[in-house]
């Protein structure tokens, strides 16, 4: 197996921030030292942050980012975040969120979706679900305009996305008008050449397995796994919204991406796909580099794209 290449810029920074492999022990360590890092976010001073308590047990937190002075309904993406289904929290992304309602002139909403194994499938996608509805319905609460509702996620928030999507699609209710997947988190079956690896950085063969099994619990390695849970099962990806996938060469997730991709466009699925070459998985977390640049102007220039393709849909 050739060697893998990884971006000269972003090499020494991967290599000075080891990411131990996700276990039973590791994911309450991790959870453990995150939680203060996202809690130490004050917040920019052009967006404000409200937080609502959703579901039956109201367990689920979502935070609206919404850009200052805006009184006119604007556009809207769920945001679902990363963390192999294990790890995170709506809290995360919140730098990030915030950006992009500043330059987008839009409303991101970060959900708090139930952390596995603690509670497995379909938990964490209900709550995601659940989260898309609550958006619709208040949407006028919100200022935000029902014909441009999207939904988008980071790796495991990827997989949810995509679930979220087909899950839509199936039970014929609410409809997100796109699907940003960033690095997800697609087949439980691990059987590409990508996530093999044995020098992957970051996320680690070992972490993809754990992760998959916290969420899928007795169903791990079964052949009852539904396609709601590991979307790359599905073998109809007809009648999906508008769709951006973008992944790194150095990532292991790398191949089932380019698969789903490709799945999506002989659906007839409007989709776009970049492969960006170097670029372990979360790589776009390394701010300030060149890799992370290009990977954010890709993702603005394509959401904001979608933005204004609802708008005159």
């Amino acid at each position: 197996m050739p060697e893998l290449f990884m971006d000269p810029e972003l090499e020494p920074l991967v290599r000075a921030m080891p990411v131990p492999d996700y276990d039973d022990v590791t994911i309450h360590q991790i959870r453990d030292m995150t939680a203060p890092l996202f809690e130490s976010y004050v917040g920019s001073e052009v967006v404000t942050r409200t937080d609502h308590l959703i579901g039956p047990e109201r367990a689920v937190t979502l935070r609206v980012h919404r850009p200052v002075g805006r009184d006119t309904d604007l556009p809207c993406m769920v945001w679902l975040h990363g963390g192999g289904f294990v790890t995170g929290s709506h809290l995360m992304d919140g730098p990030r969120l915030d950006g992009l309602a500043e330059r987008l002139d839009a409303v991101m909403i970060s959900v708090d979706y139930r952390l596995s194994p603690e509670v497995p499938f379909p938990g964490p996608l209900e709550d995601c679900y659940a989260a898309l509805q609550w958006v619709f319905d208040h949407a006028r609460s919100l200022a935000i305009d029902t014909d441009r509702i999207g939904i988008g996620g980071l790796s495991a928030g990827g997989a949810l996305a995509a679930a979220v999507a087909l899950l839509a699609r199936d039970r014929g209710g609410v409809v997100p008008g796109f699907q940003l997947l960033e690095a997800p988190m697609l087949d439980d079956r691990l059987r590409s050449d990508s996530i093999r690896r044995d020098d992957l950085q970051i996320w680690s063969q070992e972490s993809n397995r754990y992760g998959w099994q916290a969420y899928l619990g007795d169903l791990y390695g079964s052949d009852e796994v539904s396609f709601h849970a590991a979307p790359a099962r599905c073998l109809d990806l007809s009648g999906l919204p508008p769709t951006m996938v973008i992944v790194g060469t150095a990532d292991g997730l790398r191949d089932e991406d380019i698969a789903y991709a490709s799945q999506l466009v002989g659906a007839g699925v409007p989709t776009e796909l970049h492969v960006l070459p170097g670029i372990p998985h979360g790589g776009n977390m390394f701010v300030g580099t060149r890799a992370a640049a290009q990977w954010e102007q890709l993702v603005d220039d394509w959401l904001a794209n979608r933005f204004r393709a609802v708008a005159t849909h």
